[in-house]
């Protein structure tokens, strides 16, 4: 992965901190960082939902510093922000459906958690702070494909989170000048993504099961598309976002996809010929706070950061289902 990069200046002379850098996305963020020689790279995470290992061979190499804490603590944010160039901030409680389990937690790690690291910071003068939303944001919105500036009522208290987000950069940039920049991410997947727990994600969830040979679960009737995007175009979003010179690209929200949409049942149909599997699925009552369909208008990203998503659905499953099968045979 990253065999061309996504910036075109010396890494080597910042100091980045990415929050939630022991999770999924920002794992692999902390991979491009590293092999592109960036400066100094901090580590926020309390590992409530990321994993040591996935970054255990930069700590092993001293090539980040990896600091264990919680973004809703004031004075951990104020400690990693000092002296950092730019922020990442990829820490979340992610999950619709945990997120109707559980509003006062969302609501704890990703509004106050989101205002803690961003007025951290706000005071520590960092030059640019890039956040992750979702595409949850659009809600009821019924319009496809989803653009950026027409948005619904939120339908769970994840979405509701991920809009406030969006409320509060806005709101620090024109308040405080903050440069900040949104990604709304659409369904990403990739190596690092977690199989384990009632709230993973459909996609390691489904590669687990093939290669334990159990059927797994889809919710309603599979029919349901969502605009699957493989990390790395989420990676080159967050890299391209943080070096963007135009001042007409800052403050913005960018959707994060590849602008095409595939229903549950035909991922399910890829991912098994990918692995020449022919186990069948379980279908489940439809989860509570779903959206119907989903897929991306990413036009205002390629004009506005140069956004080209580089790998679509069926090469990023293939590389996904080829790095599961690997930890697989390892364990």
């Amino acid at each position: 992965m990253y065999l061309t990069p996504f910036h075109h200046i010396d890494l080597s002379q910042s100091s980045f901190l990415v929050t939630g850098g022991a999770g999924f996305i920002g794992s692999n963020i902390i991979d491009y960082l590293v092999k592109y020689n960036a400066g100094k790279i901090k580590v926020l995470d309390n590992l409530s939902n990321g994993y040591l290992k996935n970054i255990q061979k930069h700590i092993d190499s001293n090539k980040i510093e990896f600091v264990n804490g919680d973004i809703r603590d004031e004075h951990i944010c104020i400690e990693v922000c000092k002296g950092t160039d730019y922020v990442l901030h990829q820490a979340a409680l992610g999950s619709v459906p945990r997120s109707i389990k559980t509003p006062v937690l969302t609501n704890s790690v990703n509004v106050d958690g989101f205002l803690q690291i961003l007025t951290a910071a706000k005071d520590a003068k960092v030059k640019r702070f890039i956040y992750a939303s979702s595409s949850s944001v659009y809600g009821d919105d019924i319009n496809m494909p989803k653009r950026e500036q027409l948005i619904g009522k939120p339908l769970s208290p994840y979405a509701v989170s991920k809009k406030i987000n969006e409320l509060y950069a806005d709101v620090f940039n024109k308040v405080y000048g903050l440069d900040c920049i949104g990604l709304r991410y659409f369904n990403i997947f990739g190596p690092n993504q977690s199989p384990v727990g009632e709230y993973a994600a459909l996609i390691p969830r489904f590669i687990e099961s093939i290669l334990t040979n159990t059927s797994p679960n889809i919710y309603g009737d599979g029919e349901q598309a969502r605009d699957f995007t493989f990390v790395e175009n989420a990676v080159q979003a967050n890299i391209k976002a943080l070096f963007v010179e135009k001042r007409e690209s800052i403050n913005q929200v960018y959707n994060v996809a590849v602008g095409t949409n595939t229903s549950v049942n035909q991922l399910f149909l890829m991912l098994k010929d990918i692995s020449q599997s022919d186990i069948l699925p379980t279908y489940q009552a439809p989860r509570l706070g779903d959206i119907k369909d989903s897929m991306a208008d990413i036009q205002k990203a390629i004009n506005l950061i140069d956004y080209k998503p580089t790998v679509q659905v069926k090469e990023g499953l293939a590389l996904t289902f080829d790095w599961f099968k690997n930890q697989f045979d390892i364990q």
